[in-house]
């Protein structure tokens, strides 16, 4: 059974930093690229930062360049998204998700980052 599993968020002040973390089990992760993504209501899912399998290239959008950091720990079968310098518009639910293909690919069920003052 494919699980995916965030954690991680809260409520920060602007300014401040969060680790979020994407536990996985059930699919061979380290041939996966990982990605997280952040939805606000009545918004599209928009990708923030992705890290590849093997090579573990990474990319981030550029309204986080500078500030997230995406990492990997095949061994853990997890990803970690770092958030640094937080902004009021970072607020979303932040969510987990592997792809291997577009027929491919599993999402976890979110967690929720507030940047309020």
């Amino acid at each position: 059974q494919v699980q995916l599993v965030e954690s991680g968020g809260g409520l920060v002040q602007p300014g401040g930093s969060l680790r979020l973390s994407c536990v996985t089990s059930g699919f061979s992760f380290n041939l996966y690229s990982m990605r997280w993504y952040r939805q606000t209501p009545g918004m599209e899912r928009d990708l923030v930062a992705g890290i590849t399998g093997i090579t573990e290239v990474t990319s981030y959008v550029d309204s986080v360049k500078g500030r997230f950091t995406i990492s990997r720990d095949n061994a853990r079968k997890t990803v970690y998204l770092y958030m640094n310098s937080l902004k009021f518009e970072d607020t979303a639910v932040y969510y987990c998700h592997a792809y291997l293909s577009n027929y491919t690919n599993y999402w976890g069920q979110g967690t929720q980052v507030t940047v309020s003052s």
